[in-house]
């Protein structure tokens, strides 16, 4: 059985809502996926905004978890690893650097179009490569930071924005576009079989 763990900020918006969105969609096609999600910036047991649970509810989508802090637990614990933006991604990897090969965003993972794929895992060498650069005092060449920048603006953007806050239409086009990433997760799960 998969193990999927969603991660944003607070997990108590966009991840609860990709996590209780995905076990239902899953469940109608008779897919046997184990679902979580965690927050990097929480404290456990914070509630799901009202907001989220009003989206959940119009489709008929229980969820009661309370919001859980992102630790080496649930990084063990899953398979595959989905964050809500690039940021989150980012932040996850800079403290559990293990889990780069199964870490992606929900939509960069969702999405099938293999030549972004190839930018992005170039993009992510080049910044893995200033990184280390970086740390021994020395400076990327003319050309690596010109085709990082190149990489940067030919990338789209594969962030699903924060609803905090925001009105109940905002949570739902957040939910929007989380249930057409997560079809397209579930297809591609399925063909993987």
């Amino acid at each position: 059985m998969k193990r999927i763990l969603f991660v944003c900020t607070g997990n108590t918006c966009r991840s609860p809502m990709a996590e209780a969105l995905l076990r239902a969609m899953a469940q109608e096609r008779g897919m046997s996926l184990e679902v979580r999600s965690a927050g990097v910036s929480t404290v456990d047991g914070l509630p799901v905004s009202e907001n989220a649970q009003s989206v959940l509810r119009r489709r008929n989508i229980e969820h009661n978890n309370g919001s859980a802090a992102l630790d080496s637990g649930a990084i063990t614990w899953a398979d595959l690893i989905l964050t809500m933006t690039a940021g989150h991604k980012s932040h996850l990897l800079q403290r559990f650097p293990s889990a780069v090969d199964k870490t992606h965003t929900l939509l960069e993972f969702a999405n099938r179009d293999e030549e972004a794929l190839r930018r992005i895992a170039e993009l992510e060498s080049l910044y893995t490569e200033f990184q280390m650069k970086q740390a021994l005092g020395e400076q990327l060449t003319a050309e690596e930071r010109g085709r990082l920048l190149e990489l940067e603006a030919a990338i789209p953007s594969f962030d699903i924005a924060d609803p905090f806050g925001g009105s109940l239409r905002i949570y739902e086009e957040s939910a929007a576009e989380i249930e057409a990433a997560l079809r397209n997760l579930l297809d591609r799960l399925q063909h993987r079989k």
